[in-house]
This record gives C-alpha cells, structure tokens and sequence, in this order.
C-alpha cells in the first residue's frame, strides 16, 4: 500500500515547498529543522496504522480510559542524510528503539555506482514494526540493500517506509524487490524523472549536503 500525504492540502506541503527552493535551501538551519518537521508530521500519520492496547490511568480525580500503543517501533534511517527526518520520528516515538545504516554511492568513471554499506546498527527486530526513514527515495537500491541487512536481525511483523519525495522507478524498483514483504510505502511527493546520475527531477538536490554541508567527492574508480 501507498500512502501520498501530498496529495491532499495540509502543512506537509508548504515544508515540501520549502525543502525544494534553492532560495530557502541557503539556509541549512531550517532545511534541517523542515525536515525534522516532516517527520513529526509522518510519524503521526504512520502511528494511526500501529496497534493500540487499553490502558487505565490515573488521574487527581478519577481514572481515565485510554488507548495507547501496544509496542513501540523501531525507528531505522539511513546515514547521513536520515538523521533528522529520523529525529522528527523521534520527537513522536520518543521510546523507540533505533537502527542505523551506513550507505553510499560509489561512483565509477562510467558514470554508474555501486552502493557501498560499511555499518549497521540495530536492535532485534523480530515481531517488531519497523519504520525505514529516507528523505529521498531516487533508483530504490539503497534502501532495499539497506533494508536487507536490517532483515538480519530479525523479521518485522510489518515495515512503514518512509520517503519525503520518491521518484516513479524508486516505488517501481522497491515493488519489485520487495514483492510478498508486508510493507506500507509512505511519501509526501511522487516526481517523475531520474537524471543521468540517478538524481530525482524536480526532486531537491543532495539531502545531505544541504543538511549538513558539501562533502569530499572520491576519486572515481
């Protein structure tokens, strides 16, 4: 299942807007603190889907009857540029266990890139929810390689993936690769083009590096 929270009219879309213009996008602060906010907003819409358990509490004056989350998530991004769309999910689910995996491009003379995955982080997650978090979902192969190493650890009862703006071949590309997983997709904007470097057009640019400043570019191999 795909949930497109940018398809109906709410704040969603004015962070969006804000992540996408090379105006505002200068100002490294807010990107980061947008982004951060994105994920408050998806960690509440994804947290309508998890099970809920009865729990009575007490009050100065009574007890109250309530429904409160039967177990908590576990929260996974993939470095760098997950960390604070990561920690928006964690402002919300802030009892959550957390996962980390470290992926990057490598690229080649040729133009085409390996994805590289040097470390992973993660708690058990047999018969836990787990919730992927990337800004960006582009060609799909990093989060799908990254989500098959979380699986070592254990096989979620069900995996929210969680992308601010997704290209049409990355949702193709994780349909594909993901097929009989119990999984929901979620994303606030669906683009239509990839560049010749795999970029998403319109898209945004580099998440990371307008997060956290330009990094080293490697010698091409």
């Amino acid at each position: 299942m795909i949930h497109n929270l940018g398809e109906n009219n709410s704040l969603i879309n004015e962070f969006i807007s804000e992540i996408r213009d090379v105006n505002i996008q200068t100002d490294s602060l807010r990107f980061r603190k947008n982004l951060e906010r994105l994920g408050q907003i998806f960690a509440y819409e994804v947290s309508k889907k998890l099970e809920y358990k009865h729990k009575e509490v007490t009050t100065s004056l009574g007890v109250a009857e309530m429904n409160v989350l039967q177990n908590q998530p576990v929260i996974s991004s993939i470095l760098r540029a997950g960390l604070p769309f990561h920690q928006g999910f964690l402002d919300f689910f802030d009892r959550s266990d957390n996962a980390f995996v470290s992926a990057y491009r490598r690229h080649h003379k040729s133009g085409k890139f390996d994805i590289q995955i040097e470390y992973v982080s993660c708690p058990p997650l047999q018969n836990k929810t787990l919730i992927l978090v990337d800004p960006m979902l582009a060609t799909g192969n990093s989060l799908v390689l990254s989500l098959r190493q979380l699986l070592t650890y254990g096989t979620p009862v069900h995996i929210h993936i969680v992308s601010i703006i997704a290209s049409l071949h990355g949702i193709e590309y994780v349909k594909r690769n993901l097929s009989g997983m119990k999984y929901t997709l979620w994303t606030g904007a669906v683009d239509d083009e990839l560049t010749a470097q795999s970029y998403i057009v319109p898209g945004l640019g580099d998440a990371g590096d307008l997060a956290f400043g330009n990094k080293r570019e490697e010698d091409l191999l």
